[in-house]
């Protein structure tokens, strides 16, 4: 007869084998289309993965260079990475939660050769969802599906029980109490002072304020050529080779995209809107890009009545969105950031129609989430409401955001802005630029003022709409100042800085490349080696 604790190890193993196919058979590449879920691995793509080889002093501020692995199944393998404890690092929508979401498939299914096939136990957690929850054990019964009729204490005897355990940790920068130092089993899992033998994966936009020096950093870097066909051709266009051409030719004929679909969810977007419709508009700016896409969304549910009524309704929501602008930032400017927000007082904020459409389009999404005073044998849930991700989120909080500056002396914004970090909401600033030149012109002062705040002014510019001719002063303001581009910078800001020179080359601004301390006059194709080599260049007025 097989004891109470394997029983409940057994129960614990199904339970969350259930709880993942729920959720990699749910993937939705373009939030308003509901009738087309996928599982993640008909549409799971690797991009390019990078891995930071660091001196034997640590991991901060000693870093030397970034290497490529062969395969996200590395992560695991690689002997130069072995550790227990590893951050996987990427910007927003570079697919830090989609892997997870494969890495769970391929526990769930055995799948040859991945490093989680052998693992006994995978705990996957979304760290956005654990806000005042303090016990791990906790957490993870929260997340079951019904019907398990485990105890936190039966969790907790099963894990301490079992050698083979890899937890993964999703959205540290979207976690409420990432910052508590004490109380927190999370913290403590992060520090190694709790599962200190445990394989545990966080993965973040940015690093913890605190982790072990032994911590090994990996780092997701986006889409090449390569990956961008095999995604259109598993998600998108199968085998029509002239579907696949048109969507290509379409971003060859928008340069901004062509860096922009680097990023993965920009490129998914780009790709299933594309092949959707047939006139498709060229973009200038990440921003002009989003009005349109958030456009295709609202306009694809209008196609589905045609009560003039309900059409008005729709447009009139689609335009004025004012307290989801307001609530957005909020969230965004609090201490702790604020990303999920229960329904009900989202519905009282909103509105029972405006919440209606942005849930039925997809920019607000429902979470059920097993509620705080439930107990092994009575459940009880609460309706959580997020954004589809976390840059919708930023996009209307950057309606606020204007409104905010343009009431302020540049000066002063360090006092209403000292909240939203701009490394961290980079979108947020970008977005304000884009929607509001005059706004955009203070952003991009306050931001320059700021440490490494020249970098996210170079992106911010590229965002103010107009011709070139109405940024021309920027730019040459900018420049006047020595402008750095090396391998550590993202690959949409080192191409971002090189289209800023050429902009302020045709401008005939002067400028000099400083390559090892030889410093030698602007030449675009020179410019373009020493970068694609991985030098660090800096540009002298």
């Amino acid at each position: 007869m097989e004891s109470d604790l394997e029983e409940n190890k057994k129960r614990l193993i199904s339970s969350l084998k259930s709880t993942y196919t729920g959720q990699y058979n749910a993937v939705q590449p373009i939030p308003y289309i509901r009738d087309r879920l996928y599982c993640v691995d008909k549409v799971f793509v690797e991009g390019s993965v990078h891995f930071l080889v660091a001196n034997e002093a640590g991991v901060r501020g000693h870093e030397t260079s970034w290497e490529r692995l062969e395969s996200y199944k590395r992560i695991y393998s690689d002997r130069r990475i072995k550790s227990t404890r590893r951050i996987l690092e990427g910007e927003p929508g570079y697919g830090k939660s989609t892997l997870t979401l494969q890495l769970a498939y391929d526990w769930c299914n055995g799948v040859q050769g991945s490093p989680l096939s052998n693992v006994e136990i995978v705990i996957l957690l979304r760290l956005r969802q654990l806000g005042g929850v303090q016990s791990i054990y906790r957490a993870i019964n929260r997340f079951l599906v019904s019907g398990s009729r485990l105890s936190d204490k039966d969790i907790e005897d099963v894990l301490k029980s079992t050698s083979s355990v890899e937890i993964i940790l999703d959205g540290y920068d979207e976690y409420p109490d990432q910052d508590k130092v004490t109380g927190n089993d999370v913290r403590s899992i992060i520090m190694r002072e709790m599962f200190p033998k445990y394989d545990v994966t966080l993965t973040t936009r940015y690093l913890p304020k605190k982790f072990p020096k032994l911590t090994k950093r990996v780092k997701l870097t986006g889409f090449d050529d390569e990956a961008r066909d095999e995604y259109l051709r598993k998600a998108v266009v199968g085998n029509d080779q002239k579907a696949l051409k048109q969507i290509k030719q379409r971003l060859r004929e928008n340069p901004i995209l062509a860096d922009l679909c680097q990023v993965p969810l920009f490129f998914v977007m780009f790709a299933h809107i594309a092949h959707e419709n047939q006139e498709f508009e060229n973009f200038k700016s990440v921003t002009s890009f989003f009005k349109y896409m958030f456009t295709c969304f609202h306009e694809h549910m209008r196609n589905k009545t045609r009560d003039d009524s309900v059409r008005q309704l729709i447009l009139k929501f689609e335009s004025e969105h004012d307290e989801l602008n307001t609530l957005s930032y909020e969230g965004l400017s609090k201490e702790d950031q604020q990303i999920v927000w229960r329904k009900d007082e989202m519905v009282n904020r909103l509105g029972q129609e405006f919440y209606d459409q942005y849930v039925g389009v997809g920019i607000l999404v429902e979470e059920q989430v097993l509620s705080d005073n439930d107990t092994a044998y009575t459940e009880s849930f609460t309706i959580e409401v997020r954004f589809f991700h976390k840059l919708f989120c930023e996009f209307y909080a950057s309606y606020r955001l204007i409104l905010v500056v343009l009431e302020h002396e540049v000066s002063e914004l360090g006092r209403f802005l000292g909240r939203m970090d701009p490394f961290d909401l980079q979108y947020l600033y970008r977005f304000a630029c884009g929607l509001n030149p005059t706004a955009g012109a203070k952003i991009i002062q306050y931001l320059k003022n700021i440490k490494g705040g020249e970098k996210l002014a170079i992106l911010c510019i590229l965002e103010q709409t107009g011709k070139v001719d109405d940024i021309k002063d920027a730019i040459r303001n900018l420049c006047s100042d020595t402008v750095e581009i090396d391998s550590n910078h993202s690959i949409l800001l080192q191409r971002s800085t090189i289209q800023l020179l050429e902009i302020a080359d045709k401008y005939d601004v002067s400028i000099h490349i400083q390559v090892q301390g030889i410093i030698l006059p602007y030449n675009k194709r020179f410019f373009e080696l020493c970068a694609s080599e991985e030098r660090n260049v800096h540009t002298k007025n």
